[in-house]
């Protein structure tokens, strides 16, 4: 295991060591702030420590193994030892990924709700069909989830689809699992429209935003222009008979969110709010990222909607992911909403490039 891992696991098994000695306090014992605080800070780092302890206690077998081979003339004993040596390794094999994964710092947004928009790009009429199928494919999976959704806007097209429908997706876990989804998605099929059977490719783009309080992105209403506008689309019998859509335009980046599905105007300013909350977080992470690194990518991509990250191969049944190489023969049951293989590798390869580049920070 790496020096710099070891030492920091020394450091997190010292300090738990420290805060059980700290528990037993009667003056901490009786501050239920403190007490909470340290409580919490425990139970991030106990799970960690007790493998590293595993971790401890399979490595001095290796070398009590080890000396026996040095001091032993018993046959029967060096035999003995040698399992014992065999079986600790395979621990240790098995323990170090699994410790290197615990201490990659988690995505302070994965518990989050989130908010998805996906329109229709490339290929005009079929793009927007395209993106209602995606839609589906992300309803069916979301319930498949025990996942909730809310559609907060949508903009229907006349040959079918959405040329945009965004709505909020609420659940345990929701952006852990969906944040990969963000990008362009390709479709090669025979579109309904196409009279002589050839293959047309058009796609949809999709962003996946977590969901952001007013606490957590602060927006001054001095920096806001809100318009009211006649609602013009599906929504009900309100629709048509007053302004109450709204659309809020934050004028510091020039994005806009707009809202016209709600029963009121005031439904519809908390729905706006709600994007555009989520839209300025996403413009100042991609800064962020853009100023922190300009040239590191990770496997997984960058997450942008102009990033081509899978393609629906209809003709042939198959689904291919471009950036974890994995391509799956049963695009039928993947529009069904089992996405789950693709979902599971992006995470999977998201955690591995983590591990190889704090590894490689450690070793700089």
């Amino acid at each position: 295991m790496n020096p710099k891992t070891l030492e920091a696991l020394e450091t997190m098994e010292k300090r738990i060591n420290k805060i059980d000695v700290e528990l037993q306090d009667e003056n901490i014992t009786s501050d239920i702030k403190k007490l909470t605080e340290l409580n919490k800070e425990r139970s991030s780092l106990e799970d960690v420590v007790a493998k590293f302890q595993e971790y401890k206690k399979a490595l001095a077998s290796i070398n009590e193994a080890k000396e026996i081979f040095n001091i032993e003339k018993d046959q029967e004993m060096i035999e003995l030892a040698k399992m014992d040596l065999q079986e600790n390794e395979e621990i240790i094999e098995k323990l170090v990924p699994e410790i290197e994964q615990m201490l990659i710092p988690k995505d302070p947004n994965d518990e989050k709700n989130v908010i998805i928009e996906i329109r229709g790009a490339a290929g005009g009429d079929e793009g927007n069909i395209f993106a209602g199928d995606l839609f589906k494919m992300y309803k069916l999976y979301c319930e498949k989830e025990g996942w909730k959704i809310n559609i907060m806007e949508a903009s229907i097209s006349e040959a079918g689809g959405y040329s945009q429908i965004v709505f909020m997706v609420k659940g345990d876990g929701v952006y852990s699992k969906l944040k990969f989804e963000s990008g362009a998605h390709r479709v090669q099929r025979v579109p309904k429209t196409e009279a002589k059977g050839r293959i047309q490719t058009s796609t949809a783009t999709v962003a996946v935003l977590p969901e952001m309080s007013d606490v957590e992105i602060s927006i001054k209403p001095i920096d806001l222009r809100v318009d009211t506008y006649r609602s013009s689309g599906a929504g009900g019998q309100h629709v048509n008979t007053t302004d109450s859509a709204v659309r809020i335009t934050h004028l510091p980046t020039g994005i806009v969110a707009s809202s016209q599905d709600g029963r009121s105007q005031l439904d519809n300013k908390e729905t706006a709010m709600k994007m555009l909350r989520a839209k300025v977080y996403e413009a100042e992470v991609e800064k962020q990222q853009a100023q922190a690194d300009a040239t590191r990518k990770n496997a997984v991509g960058t997450g942008a909607r102009s990033e081509k990250i899978r393609t629906y191969n209809y003709p042939q049944n198959r689904v291919t992911d471009h950036r974890v190489g994995l391509t799956l023969n049963k695009l039928d049951q993947v529009m069904e909403g089992n996405i789950d293989e693709f979902i599971i590798s992006l995470i999977n390869e998201h955690q591995l490039q983590k591990v190889a580049q704090r590894l490689e920070e450690e070793a700089g």
